[in-house]
């Protein structure tokens, strides 16, 4: 007769819910453990969920406890405390709703019960094993439950402001359009002092260009434009309905501003960490340093970069649906940027970005380039979102600040884009049409990794432990830039070159058969793939490099080099040249004009 074998493990599957949770215990063979409890959120509830618990280490002592919770809004938070302070063994993982209701569906298709859900969560956690879920510090529960309230607040000024736009269409119509802003702290006082357009056209005009922050133009055009107002609302109910939202418009303003404060402070308490180096990143301030990292809590949740891209949602969606403003079909391949992620983040990402495009150089020379390529600028704002994504990876995963000089080679960018003089504050649904984004130009000195102190946020594959710059590349060494400029010599002495004009003349086999490592790459049709001439020594094999002679792109997929681009990005990283230097030794490589102006007249 034979004896059964210990158990090695029992899946615990937990179902939350605001008073109570559903237990459900299995065993490897999927037959249960224990009956199903019910958890009261209480003392007594707890102390049985102990027992239970207890009763099963007894029996088998050799089995460790799997506990997988259903994480619904933050009915976990005390259990999950309760669980982690147990002297039992245990593996805890928290979250992935989706992911817990997709296996129930896949298990119990035709019920839908706490008992079924527990159970699906407990064979989940019995077979699948995942990961433990870390446990975060106390200070980051407090954070993530601030940012829970701010966001709420900002919700309830957006719809505040929405309110007031709605009720002014009918008081005073033409008011949106004179104005950009309509919160604009001058608006609002306009309003409490002047609450319609027949007060307004009343009022004498020099009362009105006292209103601090007004600009006199614009004073004198609301004047004119308020004695003509077709507003259909008038009168003293009307004026009393716009002076009460400008009041409560106010108050969420003050509340937001409150809340954001003790954010912000709750940040300083983290302990330290990756996190803390966030703030080193030109364009992010300590509210949204503060934002990110009670949204992310574990740098180590994402992979790569671009894990927590998609995490935000800062990533195109085709949406050809429906006509635009002239009644036109929208045509195939239309992209806007994602509705998923979390609202904050993206409102807070987006400001971000608009000041990391004036002051990182890293950003600012990405936006620069997509301007020239003629991107309108809500589009190259989404794309500098996602580079400061990419930054905030590298900075976190290393715990190195922000290193300006790795991006020295911006300095000499001939292109002078100018900024949006107008963009909205909070991150709109907008074009962002990305095809295969830009690679980011290397140094113009590559470092050897252990002197490379800061962090850069290259692209990576793999989580990296240091941001190193690119390994020194099997070709010959590089000629000297042409036409270097003169120390301190003015940007208008240099010649003007059109990236995009010069990429259409030049295709990406031209460069690598005259660099001569085409005949390394392998494959048929457009796709071809070899050893890095980067990186890669002359004998290697590993074929990490990947170019598309169709669409001129390359990467390469090695963690420790992860450049990728057009052939003007190839040729800059390849002569270690920046990427105005490359565009210059491109053309004179290969005989080209480096804008229109200087293509010959046929």
């Amino acid at each position: 007769m034979s004896t059964a074998s210990p158990l090695q493990c029992i899946g615990v599957g937990i179902d939350t819910a605001r008073y109570g949770h559903r237990v459900s215990f299995m065993r490897p063979d999927r037959q249960p453990a224990a009956k199903p409890l019910t958890v009261v959120e209480n003392h007594a509830g707890y102390q049985a969920l102990r027992e239970r618990l207890e009763q099963l280490h007894q029996k088998h002592p050799q089995a460790q406890f799997h506990v997988r919770i259903d994480a619904a809004g933050q009915y976990a938070a005390n259990l999950e405390a309760f669980l982690r302070g147990l002297q039992l063994p245990m593996v805890i993982s928290i979250g992935e709703p989706k992911r817990n209701k997709d296996y129930q569906k896949a298990h119990f298709p035709k019920r839908t019960t706490d008992d079924t859900e527990s159970q699906a969560m407990a064979r989940f956690a019995v077979v699948e094993q995942p990961a433990p879920t870390p446990a975060a510090a106390p200070s980051f529960a407090l954070l993530r439950e601030v940012a829970g309230r701010l966001q709420a607040h900002v919700k309830q000024t957006t719809q505040a402001t929405n309110r007031l736009h709605n009720l002014l269409a009918r008081v005073f119509p033409e008011l949106a359009v004179l104005v950009e802003d309509i919160s604009a702290r001058w608006v609002l006082h306009l309003l409490d002092k002047y609450p319609s357009a027949e007060r307004i056209g009343q009022a004498r005009l020099i009362s009105l260009q006292k209103i601090p922050y007004l600009p006199a133009e614009k004073a004198e055009t609301l004047h004119q434009t308020a004695q003509q107002s077709v507003g259909s609302l008038r009168g003293t109910v009307a004026e009393t309905l716009v002076r009460d939202l400008v009041a409560q418009l106010r108050h969420c303003e003050q509340t937001e501003q409150k809340m954001r404060q003790l954010l912000i402070a709750a940040y300083h308490d983290l302990p330290a960490g990756g996190h803390h180096q966030l703030v080193t990143i030109p364009g992010v301030g300590e509210a949204t340093a503060a934002v990110l990292t009670a949204k992310i809590i574990d740098i180590d949740r994402f992979v790569t970069p671009e894990a927590l891209v998609g995490y935000f949602g800062v990533f195109p969606d085709e949406q050809t649906s429906g006509v635009d403003k002239a009644g036109n079909p929208l045509p195939a391949g239309t992209l806007r940027m994602s509705q998923k992620g979390n609202d904050l983040v993206r409102h807070y990402l987006w400001n971000a970005a608009r000041s990391a495009m004036l002051h990182n150089p890293a950003v600012r020379a990405l936006y620069r380039r997509l301007r020239a390529k003629g991107k309108r600028g809500d589009v190259a704002i989404g794309h500098c979102m996602r580079k400061l994504l990419h930054l905030v990876f590298a900075v976190w995963k290393t715990n190195q600040p922000f290193d300006a000089k790795h991006f020295a080679w911006e300095s000499v960018s001939d292109t002078q884009v100018p900024t949006p003089t107008s963009t909205p504050t909070a991150a709109p649904t907008t074009d962002i049409q990305m095809s295969p984004p830009p690679a980011s130009a290397p140094s113009t000195h590559a470092t050897p990794a252990t002197a490379n102190k800061t962090a850069a946020g290259h692209k990576r594959d793999i989580p990296a432990q240091q941001v190193v710059t690119t390994a020194t590349g099997s070709l010959a060494p590089a000629p000297p830039p042409v036409n270097p400029p003169a120390p301190g010599a003015p940007r208008a002495d240099r010649p003007r070159v059109d990236y995009a004009f010069l990429r259409q003349q030049v295709t990406l086999e031209q460069a690598l058969r005259h660099l001569g490592v085409f005949e390394q790459l392998r494959g048929a049709g457009p796709q071809r793939r070899g050893p890095c001439p980067i990186h890669a020594q002359s004998t290697d094999r590993a074929h990490t490099f990947s170019a598309h002679l169709g669409k001129n792109v390359f990467r390469c997929f090695h963690a420790n080099c992860a450049v990728q681009g057009n052939v003007l990005d190839f040729w800059a990283v390849v002569h270690r040249l920046s990427l105005y230097d490359a565009a210059l030794h491109l053309a004179a490589t290969f005989h080209l004009p480096r804008n229109r102006e200087e293509e010959p007249v046929q």
